[in-house]
């Protein structure tokens, strides 16, 4: 029988339709990739982007020049703009501002045809340090409320580029959805004084349903009430409300656990083109008691259709205790026999 849950968190109910009949080995989805004749990204390239604002490379290199392990550039399409003042208006009962904030992209590796799980660890750490570099210095600008760090890989997942690479938007508001979050933890601590994410936390090590990895610092969940098959929330066990409050060791740790979580989806799944998010403490609220970071990964498996836009509730026709059963029987070190790496003729 199809079954009704709760998030706990924001409210939100989703139908786990079990008589969809979609078991977790049903599903296949190839990522699709995009060939560009000649890739932005790749090095030589660097006069076809916009001038870095942070990059780690060999010792001697130039900026905007080969040599680079990661580059951070403006997005030459931005969807908003450093440039300006907020100005915000009424225009009757409508509210409008100018559209100010910034939108970067992390290019992750200057191999064109290496994955997030064919990198090091080492190499993997660095992505989320230059995550933490870029926040640092954003949120020193008064203008911005909020910066959301996310990454699109395959088409179907919104990806315009096949190279290795993550965005951050930088918004002058909270978006809803994160407003949504901090609103149901605030609620939760105000009734039982305790962190919501962090009773989650135990609770999932307890029963030991939905838990995937137990990861020394992280966890990887299937959240119990997920809109989509497979999703996977990446979350510290300790409560830390602030990405940026991570310690520098936890930083190769989280790396570790990033790519067991991937290398198991792209496994499990034939690798699928996916999201992932992360959703951490706004600049300037205070949310630190209730409210703790974490990571979403959504594989893109099934679509969102006119129920889910016209209720807000979302069907999942997998249960995420079989789909945690299906990720804990994979094994990540099976991955390159399965999807070996790109060999040199294929990089190009």
């Amino acid at each position: 029988m199809p079954e009704l849950r709760k998030d706990p968190i924001v409210g939100r109910w989703v139908i786990i339709s079990t008589e969809r009949g979609k078991r977790p080995t049903s599903f296949s989805s190839v990522s699709k990739r995009i060939a560009p004749k000649m890739c932005p990204f790749c090095p030589g390239q660097e006069d076809n982007t916009p001038p870095e604002i942070l990059s780690y490379r060999e010792s001697g290199s130039e900026p905007n020049r080969p040599g680079w392990s990661l580059r951070v550039i403006p997005n030459k399409y931005p969807a908003l703009r450093v440039e300006g003042a907020l100005d915000r208006a009424p225009k009757g009962l409508y509210d409008k501002m100018n559209g100010v904030g910034a939108h970067e992209v992390i290019i992750e590796t200057s191999d064109h045809a290496t994955d997030l799980v064919d990198m090091s660890d080492h190499e993997v750490r660095d992505i989320l340090w230059a995550y933490r570099e870029r926040m640092l210095d954003l949120q020193r600008d008064q203008r911005i409320k909020y910066i959301l760090v996310f990454k699109n890989h395959g088409e179907a997942a919104g990806a315009s580029l096949e190279h290795a690479h993550s965005q951050l938007i930088a918004t002058p508001i909270i978006p809803r959805r994160v407003a949504e979050e901090i609103d149901g933890a605030r609620r939760y601590y105000e009734f039982k004084e305790r962190c919501i994410f962090c009773d989650i936390v135990r609770q999932e090590i307890t029963e030991n349903e939905r838990l995937v990895l137990d990861f020394d610092s992280f966890i990887a969940v299937q959240p119990f009430a997920p809109r989509f098959p497979f999703e996977t929330w990446i979350l510290p066990k300790a409560h830390q409300s602030s990405f940026l409050e991570m310690s520098d060791g936890d930083h190769l740790t989280l790396a570790r656990c990033f790519k067991d979580i991937l290398s198991r989806l792209k496994l499990a799944l034939n690798d699928p083109a996916f999201n992932f998010m992360l959703h951490t403490r706004p600049i300037d609220r205070d949310s630190h008691e209730y409210y703790h970071w974490h990571f979403e990964i959504i594989p893109k498996l099934t679509s969102v259709a006119g129920f889910e836009w016209g209720s807000g509730m979302y069907i999942n026709p997998t249960a995420p205790e079989e789909s945690a059963a299906y990720l804990k029987s994979i094994d990540p070190k099976k991955l390159h026999d399965v999807f070996p790496p790109a060999t040199i003729e294929e990089r190009g």
